[in-house]
């Protein structure tokens, strides 16, 4: 799933003569390629259930309010959304802060997000008390139920072809087709727009953070481990989440849109969504330059001093 839910890297095989081939990937989430116990991701796999565990303790104690089928199926479908984005966030992450070891997990990223979405999918019919025929009438009268319909059924396509054999199958065609995962992350966050028609905040949160992971991958590769561009980076996408709330309210609703567009600008009684997404932008800019730093120092560090008479 592009960032979504890339497979690791196939090992290079060894001419005959030269050791042992390289070790299979292993059987379970919780093993590296190697097939040793990972706690990293044990970790994350543990944190993939967290949500659809907190969400049944709801459940079982009534805290779902009136309409429990409802909030369980809507909660379902955020989580999707946002399983998607921190899979999209795990590239970043492993330049900015140089940490290789976060793209072992970006597939479980995306898996997590497809198993949220195929729950999401399985609550809604059965909100329509598991009547198909009509639940696929309604997927083609209603344009968000097919926007949302279209997302999940991409992001099957990709879950299917993630594993190392279709990587090794598809060859050259891998990489385009999942690709497909930043369009299909955007039609997942529409599909939330539209099912919110009034509130939109979360939904305008969302799409700053998308703009932002969106961005980050324009920045060349030889700067990308550098943390100034996110300075700039957070800015834009900060901006474009304001503006693509002005357009929804201006264009889908009634509501005075310039009112809310100015609200950006006025921290006094609420926090708008464009604006956290530039506080948190420029915070994570600021503690990469703090990691940054830090590295560098401790290379100098341990670089080991250069013997009397050496030249370079």
């Amino acid at each position: 799933m592009s960032d979504a839910a890339l497979p690791s890297a196939t090992r290079p095989r060894r001419p005959r003569g030269e050791g042992p081939p390289a070790p299979a990937p292993g059987p379970w989430p919780w093993l590296d390629r190697g097939g040793r116990f990972s706690w990293f991701k044990a970790a994350v796999l543990l944190g993939c259930f967290v949500p659809l565990a907190l969400l049944g303790w709801d459940w079982a104690t009534r805290n779902l309010g009136p309409e429990p089928l409802t909030r369980a199926t809507h909660d379902t479908g955020d989580w999707c959304v946002r399983f998607l984005l921190i899979s999209l966030a795990a590239t970043p992450a492993r330049w900015v802060f140089d940490q290789p070891k976060v793209l072992q997990v970006r597939r479980m990223l995306g898996l997590a997000a497809l198993g949220y979405g195929l729950v999401h999918l399985a609550l809604y019919v059965g909100n329509e008390h598991l009547r198909l025929w009509h639940v696929l009438l309604e997927i083609v009268k209603r344009p968000y139920l097919s926007t949302g319909f279209t997302a999940l059924i991409g992001l099957a396509i990709l879950g299917w072809t993630s594993t190392d054999g279709s990587l090794r199958r598809l060859g050259r065609e891998w990489k385009p087709l999942h690709k497909l995962a930043y369009p299909l992350t955007a039609l997942g966050i529409l599909h939330f727009f539209m099912q919110s028609k009034i509130n939109v905040s979360e939904p305008v949160l969302m799409t700053g953070l998308f703009l932002w992971l969106m961005l980050w991958r324009f920045v060349p590769a030889r700067w990308r481990a550098n943390p100034l561009p996110l300075a700039p980076i957070s800015v834009l996408a900060a901006a474009g989440a304001a503006g693509l709330e002005y357009a929804w309210y201006a264009l889908a609703t009634k509501l005075p849109a310039d009112m809310i567009f100015a609200a950006n600008f006025d921290l006094e009684f609420e926090i708008r969504p464009a604006v956290w997404v530039l506080v948190g932008g420029l915070a994570l800019f600021a503690l990469a330059g703090v990691w940054w730093a830090a590295r560098q120092v401790f290379r100098r560090q341990t670089q080991l001093p250069r013997p009397r008479g050496v030249r370079e």
